[in-house]
């Protein structure tokens, strides 16, 4: 019999340019033995951020790197902490491999909840691998420019009550308090805010960054990160969020490429070499 081949983790594009883009909810596989563990809510994959790396279509022809991963959230959160730490202490959030969704509904059958010793197993072989990669490919741009900019791409629902009260903004840009880009770059964010657009934003409101941010966002060797969650009803029909609808997505999409742009070609000129 034919043994067929383990979903890659991730789908990898290198470019030769500065920006590199990273989409770690984009994923909805779960393996079979772990999906044979779930409740429906769990095999559901709801909380995908689905789609959200289609409004990066424009990133190719900007030369940039892009890793998406593949497999759900529910198997591990590739951005959270591999330690499981807290990034929003005193606020509700889910575990390294979660437990339950946002609404807190169980995602596994009672008693077959991953144990410490599954929750390594996930962390050797799902979650450092994907960041393996991000450095290997952060790396290789700082190196071919003199500095890298990494976008952490996300989207979520408009209202999650254990979250957050109220609605979100429609584009919630996170860079950890300003610790993940320079004051000069992190300018250049507040002024693309002020320009006109139909969609609302707000930096460092209820989401600062996760992870992957916080993690590879280190100004003082020329490495940007920015985290951008973007509302789905934004760019999805809600009722029917696993289909992608480009002409729905189109706005929202120019929004980001305004942004990666300003951004990109204020770095050109600050941090070029010679």
């Amino acid at each position: 019999m034919d043994i067929i081949p383990a979903l890659p983790l991730f789908e990898v594009h290198e470019g030769d340019g500065p920006l590199v883009i990273a989409a770690p909810h984009v994923g909805t596989y779960l393996p079979d033995d772990i999906a044979a563990c779930m409740t429906s809510t769990g095999c559901s994959v709801n909380e995908t951020d689905f789609h959200v790396h289609r409004l990066y279509d424009f990133a190719r022809s900007l030369g940039a790197s892009t890793l998406w991963a593949t497999h759900s959230r529910y198997v591990i959160d590739l951005n959270r902490p591999p330690d499981g730490g807290a990034l929003y202490p005193g606020k509700f959030e889910t575990a390294l491999c979660p437990l339950t969704d946002f609404d807190l509904q169980p995602l596994y059958i009672a008693g077959l909840e991953p144990d410490a010793a599954e929750v390594e197993h996930r962390r050797v072989h799902y979650h450092a691998p994907y960041h393996q990669r991000l450095t290997e490919i952060l790396t290789a741009t700082r190196a071919r420019h003199g500095y890298a900019l990494l976008i952490d791409a996300h989207s979520i629902r408009s209202a999650i009550p254990s979250l957050f009260s109220g609605s979100l903004p429609d584009i919630n840009l996170g860079s950890n308090d300003g610790q993940t880009l320079s004051p000069e770059v992190l300018e250049v964010v507040r002024k693309w805010q002020d320009t006109r657009s139909p969609f609302s934003s707000v930096l460092d409101g209820r989401f600062k960054g996760g992870y992957t941010t916080r993690h590879y966002g280190r100004p003082e060797i020329n490495q940007f990160s920015l985290q951008t969650e973007i509302v789905q009803d934004r760019y999805l029909d809600t009722a029917d969020p696993r289909t992608f609808h480009a002409e729905r997505a189109k706005a929202m999409s120019m929004r980001l490429k305004s942004l990666v742009e300003a951004l990109l070609s204020h770095l050109e000129r600050s941090y070029r070499p010679g």
